[in-house]
């Protein structure tokens, strides 16, 4: 058994021990909407700090918890924060949890993120649903020796992001009057924000919105074979001709205000699967 499967199966074995159910789902929560997993009954909580092998959050948003639960009737785990590139961890590390939930059952993973709107028709506090997304780490959490076990050396990512979930959550969110559409995630390294020149750029080339995590997630999920549904949260808008400064407390007020909006819409997608 080499290192990185070591790491893993006690990472996954630690997690047995606290919450022996199978897991379902795996809900990566970003920025500000932890709070948005409220419908879970928690069953189990974990700091990350205590499970073998999983890196610590060091975005003070971010709670550094895995609750294990339920929610209506499905076993699942909620990261309440996630790691990010811009904190120094590898590509392999960002996507520990979701090799370890993989390897504890889960099939579906729902990422969230707070995401900087690029399309001029959107607004702050509306959903979008991810139909695709454009990698500009440069990184990526394949690169290396390819474990077998783990997926194919090569996996196709034309339909990263599952197309009956992607569906179910745009109409759960018409049908509860929330503001939703559908789009591109620019995934960057950051930290430091966009410039008006790459704003343009970005919308360039396709980009509905932009944010600096997600796609090594969902990467290492289609690897898995996980079926993956993603949902940002539009924080703020963009606007190359007339740029506005992005600050964490104006993301974490529009994304409290958003919440019933976006647990609603949760709550119904994992409920009617």
């Amino acid at each position: 058994m080499d290192e990185s499967t070591a790491r893993l199966t006690e990472a996954a074995a630690y997690i047995r021990s606290r919450w022996p159910k199978t897991p379902d789902i795996l809900i990566m929560a970003g920025t500000g909407l932890s709070d948005c997993t409220g419908f879970v009954s928690e069953e189990a909580s974990l700091m990350y700090g205590e499970i073998p092998g999983f890196p610590l959050a060091t975005v003070e948003s971010h709670a550094g918890c895995l609750l294990c639960g339920d929610a209506s009737g499905t076993p699942v785990m909620v990261m309440q924060g996630r790691f990010h590139l811009y904190e120094g961890y590898t590509a392999r590390e960002v996507t520990f949890p979701i090799r370890v939930a993989r390897a504890l059952g889960a099939r579906t993973l729902i990422v969230t993120n707070a995401a900087g709107g690029l399309n001029p028709t959107f607004k702050e506090g509306s959903l979008m649903v991810i139909r695709d997304h454009l990698n500009l780490t440069g990184e990526n959490p394949l690169v290396g020796p390819n474990n077998d076990d783990w997926g194919l050396r090569f996996p196709s990512m034309i339909h990263a992001y599952n197309r009956d979930l992607s569906h179910a959550a745009l109409e759960t969110a018409r049908n509860l009057h929330v503001p939703a559409c559908r789009g591109v995630y620019a995934g960057l390294k950051g930290p430091s924000l966009e410039t008006p020149a790459e704003m343009r750029w970005l919308r360039t080339i396709g980009a509905d919105c932009v944010g600096f995590s997600t796609v090594m997630e969902v990467i290492a999920a289609t690897h898995a074979g996980m079926s993956t549904l993603g949902l940002s949260l539009i924080t703020n808008i963009n606007d190359p001709d007339n740029p506005e400064e992005a600050t964490v407390e104006k993301v974490l007020a529009v994304a409290e205000k958003a919440r019933p909006g976006f647990e609603g819409v949760l709550k119904q997608v994992i409920g009617n699967r």
